[in-house]
């Protein structure tokens, strides 16, 4: 799977058709497809979990790709850090951005290894409930539209299990990224409204 800005897929499309031969372009299950002479199949999916129902152009489908939603937020969590972002289409309006030292792990034994353990768990714990305290501030206006995530699974799961959080909408991609800083953060939100391909090359 690769992610394509919206202003690049033309060409992304015409470079494939160079790679692989004369592409057929088509719509099915909201997505704009491709299958080239040599077998080779591409799947191109709009940004936020949006069906595409227009032509099996790549033209009409970037104009498609271009509108972001009028409200939607990113939330990166990972045990050293958080980053979490409000944005109006594709403009930011807040942002957070934390760091959380969590004890790395120790190669004591016994009783140390599960102090360092409890230390640890709670230093992580702590970290999440302040993530989760700038999300449900800054992520509020948000309501029930697309929340893009990232970082590591069970942290983020950790964070979104807070009450406060519940109304929010967790839509594709899922976003692997480092310890968030503002720079990680940056290309997470250029990522969210990216077109998600997904290629099979024959």
């Amino acid at each position: 799977m690769v992610l394509v800005p919206p202003a690049r897929i033309e060409r992304w499309v015409l470079n494939f058709n160079g790679r692989h031969g004369q592409t057929a372009l088509g719509v099915t299950d909201g997505a704009l497809t491709g299958s080239a002479s040599d077998g080779s199949t591409f799947t191109a999916r709009l940004p936020f979990d949006r069906e595409y129902d227009g032509l099996p152009d790549a033209g009409s489908f970037r104009l498609e790709a271009t509108s972001a939603p009028d409200r939607w937020g990113v939330l990166l969590v990972r045990k050293g850090g958080f980053a979490v972002a409000r944005l109006e289409g594709d403009r930011l309006v807040e942002h957070k951005v934390g760091q959380r030292h969590v004890q790395g792990r120790t190669k004591a034994g016994g009783q140390s290894q599960q102090r360092f353990a409890r230390r640890r768990d709670n230093q992580a714990r702590a970290a999440f409930e302040a993530a989760a305290d700038h999300a449900a501030r800054i992520l509020a206006p948000v309501g029930e539209s697309a929340l893009v995530t990232g970082g590591d699974h069970a942290a983020v799961t950790e964070v979104l299990a807070d009450p406060r959080l519940g109304r929010l909408r967790v839509v594709e991609p899922w976003l692997a990224v480092p310890d968030p800083k503002r720079a990680v953060l940056d290309q997470a939100i250029a990522d969210a409204q990216a077109i998600r391909i997904d290629v099979d090359n024959a």
